[in-house]
């Protein structure tokens, strides 16, 4: 999976040796998330992550404090990365298109950004509910961000008539995001490819919300 986007790291005056730095806290940042998708937060070891990073464990912490630390990193960023994700696309798409189809295309921008392109954003879904809540409160305050973009485009379709009017908007939003989520648990490429999943995905919301 490739890894999440950063800054460039370079520092007027030492832009070699910062660079470096931010390079190898990257590296660090990236296996966490592999390791953190894949094990989850109480399998997750330090010596897993350096391992995957290539690195020795004792080297994590003049990056960060404790395990908790880095494990908060991982799951503000895999939330706080597809918020951005699925808003530049959104944002991409030209005036006139129709309120249901931007839904649908949210939904293939979040299915593709959880299950193909980052780890963050796996290792956040898939652990959301076991990470304790003093970890969870960077990723919780995204987490909300993220759901305005949702609640903006189920109202817009909801206000246009393009979905059914019958509906409780808040519980329909939940619900969609509920079924993309529950994805990073049980997909896998042995289930079918990520473009069938989206394919389902977007016909079953397609079916769900659309009137009669």
């Amino acid at each position: 999976m490739p890894p999440r986007k950063r800054q460039s790291a370079a520092i007027e005056g030492g832009a070699a040796a910062a660079s470096k730095s931010e390079r190898t806290r990257a590296r660090i940042l990236d296996a966490a998330a592999t390791v953190l998708s894949r094990k989850g937060y109480a399998g997750m070891r330090l010596t897993d992550v350096a391992e995957a990073a290539e690195l020795q464990a004792p080297a994590i912490y003049y990056y960060f404090n404790s395990r908790e630390d880095l494990i908060e990193e991982v799951m503000w960023a895999g939330i706080a990365d597809m918020r951005q994700h699925v808003n530049a696309i959104i944002t991409e798409l030209p005036d006139g298109t129709d309120p249901l189809e931007r839904i649908l295309v949210a939904v293939e921008a979040h299915l593709r950004h959880e299950l193909e392109i980052s780890a963050y954003t796996t290792a956040s879904i898939r652990n959301a509910g076991q990470i304790p809540e003093h970890i969870r409160k960077r990723q919780i305050a995204e987490e909300k961000k993220y759901g305005k973009i949702w609640q903006g485009l189920v109202r817009a379709a909801y206000d246009e008539g393009a979905i059914r009017q019958d509906l409780d908007l808040y519980i329909a939003q939940m619900l969609v995001l509920g079924s993309l989520n529950w994805a990073a648990e049980w997909w896998s490429p042995r289930r079918g490819s990520v473009e069938k999943v989206v394919q389902n995905a977007q016909g079953f919301v397609r079916s769900a919300l659309q009137p009669e």
